[in-house]
């Protein structure tokens, strides 16, 4: 972390997790999405981050291919980048899709925004969510082309991680990322996995890497039935809880403190004592 919002040995960072429960209609995500922003950067946020699938929510798993954008340009990657340069703060924008070179499959991307509104890191979700128990049925291989890379970037207020939704069961992701500051996990769990094992795995990954973990999710019914686990939350480095949105739209915000990450790293050092 290399920026200061008080005295050098107090520096703290605030970030905001904006929980949304979105629809089949982009217009009225972006709409959404908006004044979500707005709240969280009049609280203060310096960095603040959409969950997965913020732009469309569609009432079919193919609506999204319909909608996907070419890297480096269309409405939603123009409204991220314009929302990040107004405001002037780091944006990641949940997921999105991204043409691949198969017509029938899309990236499922997030981007990085800095403040001047320049895309600053790209990532692919690699792992792709497959369940089937009763009446419930996904697989994301239908419609999205797995990434092949893991990505960390560094920014101003520490090196952060990302991740997308399913790869939380990943640990080994977490470990090829290196040291971070802060993990961001946008995500949409349903409701039956959320409630099983949202929670346990999130605070496992900040306890292992001894970092911040902001998770930011979709919360709520959605129109096409779906029922998505909420719970947007962040997380400290000894898997504290410190704040957090059950069900429906708004901010999850609370402050990175350098100092509580050296001394978890100190007191456990965890990181150091590795071997494999």
């Amino acid at each position: 972390m290399n920026e200061s919002t008080g005295g050098q040995a107090h520096r703290r960072w605030r970030v905001a997790a904006l929980q949304m429960v979105s629809t089949p209609r982009v217009a009225d995500n972006l709409h959404s999405a908006a004044r979500l922003i707005d709240e969280a950067v009049a609280q203060g946020a310096q960095l603040v981050a959409l969950p997965e699938y913020f732009a469309i929510m569609g009432m079919n798993d193919t609506d999204k291919v319909s909608l996907q954008e070419d890297a480096g340009g269309g409405p939603i990657q123009d409204f991220l980048a314009a929302a990040a340069a107004r405001h002037g703060i780091w944006l990641i924008g949940g997921s999105l899709p991204l043409r691949t070179d198969d017509p029938g499959k899309v990236f499922n991307s997030c981007l990085v925004y800095r403040p001047d509104g320049q895309r600053a890191a790209r990532y692919d979700k690699i792992h792709l969510f497959g369940f089937r128990q009763g009446n419930e049925n996904y697989d994301e291989s239908a419609t999205i082309k797995a990434g092949t890379r893991a990505v960390a970037v560094d920014t101003s207020l520490g090196r952060v991680g990302l991740s997308i939704c399913y790869d939380l069961r990943f640990p080994e992701l977490y470990r090829a990322l290196g040291v971070t500051d802060l993990l961001v996990i946008p995500a949409a769990f349903t409701e039956t996995t959320g409630r099983a094992h949202w929670e346990i795995l999130l605070r496992a990954r900040a306890i292992e890497n001894q970092c911040y973990v902001l998770a930011v999710a979709q919360g709520g019914r959605h129109e096409n039935g779906r029922e998505t686990h909420g719970n947007s939350m962040l997380v400290d480095p000894w898997g504290d809880i410190l704040a957090r949105q059950a069900k429906g739209p708004g901010v999850v915000i609370g402050d990175l403190e350098e100092a509580r990450l050296a001394e978890v790293r100190a007191s456990l050092p965890a990181l150091r004592h590795r071997v494999m």
